[in-house]
């Protein structure tokens, strides 16, 4: 195995984004006090956790632009439907806001960004828009880790579609098998990745799909101190799996 390279997922695999959410529509239910309609505050953020899956499934097909379904998600939470764009917007704002504060990257990804700089080409593919993931990468300071950010938006495809791969794979001017990817989704990267030809890493932090049966093909690691091991690296930072 020579890999030369490792593609990277963003959110729930570099980016605690689920702390980050739940955070952020926690203080921004506080503050505009958002919370008729819902019996309690885990209940309104099961509903918004729902609805954030719900609509990034219409988007992955097509049913709407970013923006779109980002603001049929505002009206749904709210039960609003004749919500207007502009209002969607403000409100989504206010949200982000809350949100961006409580921004921060696993605590295993600055070492593992270390151990495997010299070694390996960095890049991420992710199923989000160009715009929201440079954002985030540079506010958390990882954007020049990476020779490549390609986004589903800007490419026309999503993961766990084998082109989606593929284009990250041209991007580097190298071919799958040469490539890893890791991601935090046992389907749409972890199944998707090793249909592709990549070598595919899912990294299970214990979280929604803990309970999950581990799909044929990647790796399944608990931290990101695993995967140097995975990829043949000799490294200290190496841990062995927890999973077998």
């Amino acid at each position: 195995m020579n890999i030369k390279a490792v593609v990277w997922d963003i959110d729930d695999t570099l980016f605690d984004y689920t702390t980050a959410d739940r955070t952020g529509m926690r203080a921004h239910l506080a503050v505009d006090g958002l919370l008729h309609g819902y019996e309690s505050v885990e209940q309104a953020l099961a509903r918004w956790k729902e609805l954030t899956s719900l609509h990034w499934r219409r988007y992955a097909a097509g049913e709407g632009d970013w923006e779109a379904t980002r603001r049929d998600r505002v009206r749904d939470f709210l039960g609003e439907p004749l919500l207007t764009d502009a209002e969607a917007d403000d409100w989504f704002e206010r949200y982000i806001a809350h949100y961006e504060r409580a921004w921060a990257l696993f605590p295993d990804v600055l070492p593992v960004l270390d151990a495997l700089a010299a070694s390996h080409r960095h890049a991420v593919l992710s199923n989000s828009s160009l715009p929201v993931q440079e954002r985030k990468l540079r506010t958390l300071g990882v954007w020049d880790r990476f020779e490549t950010v390609l986004c589903a938006e800007q490419l026309g495809v999503h993961k766990p579609a084998a082109e989606a791969f593929h284009a990250a794979c041209e991007a580097l001017e190298l071919p799958p098998h040469e490539v890893a990817y890791v991601g935090d989704h046992p389907e749409i990267d972890g199944r998707g990745a090793a249909d592709a030809g990549l070598l595919s890493v899912w990294i299970d932090r214990g979280g929604a799909y803990a309970t999950v049966e581990p799909p044929a093909g990647p790796h399944r690691i608990a931290t990101l101190a695993e995967l140097p091991a995975i990829l043949g690296t000799d490294s200290r930072f190496g841990a062995p799996s927890t999973f077998g």
